[in-house]
């Protein structure tokens, strides 16, 4: 960031400094920057007055809930001063592959896929652990796929919401589409399954547009403050051909 603020002028034109200004940032003021919102908080809050905007002008409804979790890799490399992984990462598995990092789980609007709570965790963490942490509370229906199955019977369930879950594949495919039962279940699961889509749309534009494709810390917590921000970011990206019109 130091370098691109000294060699790029639309990033000093956005944060209000000049080419010659003396109060340009160095690499110590800006990693002290972090470490003060990520000591107070600062990220979330900036994330919740984002969200907040977006209600206020109309862009956010919060009608509803679709949870989903990303994995996001961690360098596997030994080479530093203690010789081993990082500790509080973890291998998940993922379609008989693992993969060692954290999970970001997101909760969003499945109308917009607009994004209201986002939760960090090693990359072991089951993905039902994780679920009734994602409901605002105030919802009626929510939404995930099969790794959520039986997040409802948790001791966490939040009440008078309820979460449809997508069946198991193996399950799914014993349905035989001959019989009632079975094809009412199988048209159930396909407006399920159409309702989904929407949360994959931060998790594109964190991965693509933003570059956020491996963790640069050490740390769950660290990692997590990292990614509230582009969350929020994304959230004004999906929103961007909407924004002028709220604004007028």
């Amino acid at each position: 960031m130091e370098c691109a603020l000294h060699d790029v002028p639309l990033f000093r034109e956005f944060v209000g400094l000049g080419a010659g200004d003396s109060s340009l940032p160095d690499e110590s003021t800006l990693l002290r920057f972090r470490c003060v919102l990520e000591e107070y908080k600062l990220v979330d809050q900036i994330f919740y007055a984002i969200n907040e905007l977006l209600t206020a002008k109309g862009l956010l409804h919060k009608c509803g809930t679709v949870v989903d979790a990303m994995l996001i890799a961690s360098p596997s490399s030994t080479k530093n001063a203690s010789g081993e992984r990082e500790l509080e990462m973890k291998q998940s598995n993922k379609e008989n592959q693992l993969y060692f990092g954290m999970k970001c789980f997101i909760g969003a609007v499945p109308d917009s896929g607009l994004v209201h709570t986002v939760r960090g965790t090693a990359g072991s963490v089951n993905d039902g652990v994780e679920a009734n942490s994602l409901l605002l509370g105030d919802e009626v229906e929510a939404f995930g796929d099969a790794g959520y199955q039986g997040a409802h019977k948790r001791v966490d369930a939040k009440p008078g919401v309820t979460l449809h879950v997508a069946m198991r594949r193996g399950k799914r495919k014993l349905l035989d589409p001959t019989l009632s039962i079975d094809a009412l279940t199988e048209r159930i699961e396909k407006l399920k399954a159409g309702i989904r889509p929407k949360i994959e749309q931060p998790f594109r534009v964190i991965k693509r547009q933003i570059g956020y494709v491996k963790i640069r810390y050490r740390g769950p917590a660290k990692n997590t403050a990292l990614l509230v921000t582009p969350m929020a970011l994304s959230n004004l990206r999906m929103v961007r051909g909407k924004w002028s019109g709220a604004l007028a």
